[in-house]
């Protein structure tokens, strides 16, 4: 069982959310009995290291790492041309230069030097599966592998790879999709769970649209060996989000977020906004080149109080998200 493996007393696991996370914020999750996890996307080695660091320094408690699987992107000058020009309305209304360059950085080898360096428990990876190097040195340091998954091909590829464990993303889950097989499918969770449960062996954590008690029971009597929850707890109180992130997201109504690569140039549900409707028909860059050229519209935005030009990423049942809380609080009510 996947709770006697990670020595938690709930079936439950924090969404690790790039971005999002903070060395507080995990350790608060893995001290209520839930597995807390470092969103380690957009992070790079050093960074990394310092960000489990300070999470042991909160929590003796187990806690998971999530890696972002890179792809090296070809570089086609035109494309990052067009993709500047589209966002340039953007820097001009929020005052700012536009970015001049973006570099793309090899940073996973260091990140999972970082992770076996500091005997992180378990490491998840999303947007595809890292090389069989990687995996075996993982596992022969005794870190738990764990896959993310959006289909049932994708889910079998996972286990083929000889990974431990699957996260399976339904299509209501908030943030970036997992997705590495085209053309990117929209499952949601319970056909999900239908199609995957008995097809393959290794344990199963449902992702997406988990934001009730119900929906924890129903994925676990489904077939989940555990659950993973990410919009719930983005009202924690101990979740370090902007207030008015926070408050977007007690306020979303149904049918209000959307799927979108402007932000990062990778597909990731959040709530839809200006900037999201604007760039609907925009040349984007591929991933990690657009999310550097978007990193300025997010950060001032932020600072000038406009949420139309942030990254606000939340499942599709946000709505349902009403009541802040602690994180002791959020995770009773799901139990």
């Amino acid at each position: 069982m996947l709770q006697t493996t990670f020595e938690i007393p709930y079936p439950i696991i924090q969404a690790p959310m790039a971005g999002v996370t903070t060395p507080k914020f995990v350790a608060a999750c893995a001290e209520q009995g839930v597995l807390g996890s470092i969103g380690a996307g957009y992070l790079d080695g050093e960074q990394t290291k310092s960000f489990i660091q300070e999470v042991k320094k909160l929590t003796k408690k187990p806690f998971a790492i999530n890696l972002f699987v890179q792809e090296e992107p070809r570089i086609d000058i035109d494309v990052l041309q067009k993709a500047r020009m589209a966002l340039q309305p953007f820097y001009d209304e929020l005052g700012l230069s536009p970015v001049q360059s973006v570099m793309s950085k090899e940073v996973f080898e260091e990140q999972v030097q970082a992770v076996l360096d500091e005997n992180v428990a378990i490491c998840s990876f999303t947007f595809g599966i890292p090389s069989a190097d990687v995996i075996h040195r993982l596992k022969d340091n005794q870190v738990y592998v764990i896959g993310t998954a959006t289909t049932l091909e994708e889910a079998k590829r996972v286990e083929q790879a000889g990974m431990q464990a699957v996260v399976l993303q339904g299509g209501e889950a908030g943030g970036h999709r997992g997705s590495f097989t085209e053309p990117m499918q929209l499952i949601d969770l319970h056909d999900l769970l239908q199609q995957v449960v008995g097809q393959i062996s290794i344990p199963i954590i449902a992702a997406g649209g988990i934001v009730t008690k119900e929906d924890v029971s129903k994925a676990l009597a489904m077939g989940a060996q555990a659950v993973q929850i990410g919009t719930a707890l983005l009202v924690a109180d101990e979740c370090e989000i902007s207030p008015l992130y926070k408050n977007a997201l007690l306020q979303s109504e149904a049918q209000q977020t959307t799927i979108t690569r402007a932000f990062s140039g990778k597909p990731a549900r959040g709530l839809a906004n200006d900037f999201t409707e604007r760039m609907k028909d925009a040349t984007v860059a591929p991933y990690p080149l657009q999310n550097d050229l978007t990193t300025t519209i997010r950060k001032e935005g932020a600072k000038q109080g406009k949420a139309d030009y942030l990254s606000m990423w939340m499942g599709e049942k946000s709505y349902l998200v009403k009541q802040p809380g602690t994180v002791k609080s959020i995770i009773e009510k799901l139990l």
